[in-house]
């Protein structure tokens, strides 16, 4: 019979250190007495909380098929980073989801690749994914062979499907990241059925609701400095207290009164079992001052007050969740760190942390970079190597040629010898097909515009023109 165990790890970034017991269980009282009395506004003078909750729930059966969503829109920031316009029929909008392609997208042509999505923390932007903002997401997935999937948008959503829109934006995200969006990913991005997700504080908290409400969807579920526990006295109100002060959302209009059966069904406490066979990452800090935070008056604390008291929160509900996986012997790695905040370093370490256990989960976990540069393409690579970084791939064909993909860009062989195309550039040829598009290979290295303000490329059949205002420009 296999044994299951429950791995739980504390881990440091750089300059953490454990503080005495003493001192953290002080701290750790005023953050947690803090949290209650502000978060759950209302919870009466000398009141003690109810303990957790210790019944599963059942997930609801799967809701009726929906329809799949239509790329309406393509933009490439770069030859790896592509941004596609999905319309959704359930939310009745487009909704931006950005892929950062696998390692071998370009060498492998024929290839399909296990998918990662990572979601964002509760002030997500319209615009743009706060992974990309705020850390080095795109560099370090390059010499991963896995597509990255970032949805933008969703702020205080909670990437549910909630009961009614509020603040003119009709929530259903469950719906569209488990049934719109996959057969897009799968049917037009060379994506697999092998899927992991994982995500930062409501990001977290949202990767193990929709594993454990959608059993078997995801082989990998990572939850970073995530609140784990929804209905546990006074959660429902620091919950809604969060999303008043995530953007002004209410709370009830997604998942109803605290009373409404919904809040059950999206709590990954109670939900805990329908996660058997997933690989499962938990993680949290603990609120103290660590290496990313600036020190306040108060010893041992940031100034990032509210960071700590959320952080505070999710290490208490990331606690019970694993002990709750404990108790009905579901593996999974928790890892505390010994200090820190709720704040975005923490969460790019973690990333990096938990790329390994990932890796495995989505069948990755012998993948290595195996590549030299020789030939013809080692001279250009010796001139411009702090350019290009180390090789992502070994020499591959292309239509009429060769090309080899670099960290900071690919080179082609040419009419004219190899030629590097890179950054924006590199994504705008990368849309019109490459090497077997209309505008054939390269014939020139990235060059400056007369005035000095851009950048371009010449290729057999035109060029590509880049400036800061108008970005990228295909002219013949």
């Amino acid at each position: 019979m296999r044994r299951t165990v429950r791995a739980e790890r504390v881990v440091g970034t750089r300059g953490n250190r454990p503080r005495g017991r003493g001192t953290v269980a002080t701290i750790v009282a005023v953050c947690a007495a803090t949290i209650a009395l502000v978060l759950a506004g209302g919870v009466p003078a000398g009141a003690e909380p109810a303990p957790p909750p210790t019944t599963s729930q059942e997930a609801p059966p799967p809701p009726p098929e929906a329809k799949p969503g239509k790329v309406v829109n393509t933009y490439w920031y770069t030859d790896r980073r592509v941004a596609l316009w999905v319309y959704s029929p359930s939310m009745n909008t487009n909704i931006q989801v950005q892929i950062l392609l696998a390692r071998d997208w370009y060498a492998k042509p024929r290839a399909s690749f296990p998918q990662l999505t990572m979601l964002d923390g509760l002030r997500a932007q319209d615009d743009q994914s706060g992974w990309v903002i705020n850390t080095k997401v795109v560099d370090f997935y390059k010499d991963k062979n896995v597509n990255v999937i970032l949805p933008i948008g969703g702020e205080s959503s909670f990437y549910t499907d909630w009961k009614e829109p509020d603040r003119g934006k009709n929530y259903k995200w469950e719906t569209f990241l488990i049934r719109e969006l996959p057969p897009i990913l799968e049917g037009q991005w060379r994506s697999t059925d092998v899927r992991g997700i994982e995500g930062l504080s409501m990001g977290g908290s949202a990767a193990m609701m929709l594993a454990a409400r959608n059993p078997g969807f995801y082989k990998f579920a990572a939850s970073f400095s995530g609140i784990l526990q929804m209905t546990s006295y006074g959660m429902p109100q620091a919950i809604q207290f969060a999303l008043r002060d995530g953007g002004g959302y209410d709370s009830m209009k997604m998942f109803g009164p605290p009373s409404d059966p919904a809040w059950k069904e999206h709590d990954p406490y109670l939900l805990a079992e329908k996660l058997q066979g997933t690989s499962l990452y938990i993680s949290s800090g603990n609120g103290l001052i660590g290496a990313h935070d600036k020190p306040s008056d108060i010893p041992m604390l940031a100034t990032n007050y509210s960071g700590v008291g959320l952080e505070v929160l999710s290490r208490v509900t990331s606690q019970q969740f694993a002990i709750e996986l404990n108790r009905k012997g579901i593996p999974g790695q928790a890892v505390y760190r010994p200090s820190g905040t709720h704040t975005w370093p923490y969460w790019e370490f973690e990333m990096i942390q938990a790329w390994p256990q990932a890796a495995s989960a989505l069948g990755l976990a012998g993948d290595r970079v195996a590549c030299r540069v020789g030939g013809a393409f080692k001279k250009v690579y010796d001139r411009n190597r702090a350019q290009l970084g180390g090789c992502l791939t070994p020499e591959y064909g292309v239509p009429g040629g060769r090309a080899q993909d670099f960290f900071g860009g690919r080179v082609f062989s040419g009419p004219k010898g190899p030629k590097i195309v890179t950054g924006a550039i590199g994504g705008a040829y990368a849309s019109t097909g490459g090497p077997g598009g209309r505008l054939g290979k390269p014939t020139s290295d990235e060059m400056a515009t007369r005035d000095g303000k851009g950048r371009f490329n010449t290729f057999e059949h035109g060029r590509i023109f880049w400036t800061a205002k108008g970005g990228t420009k295909v002219t013949k």
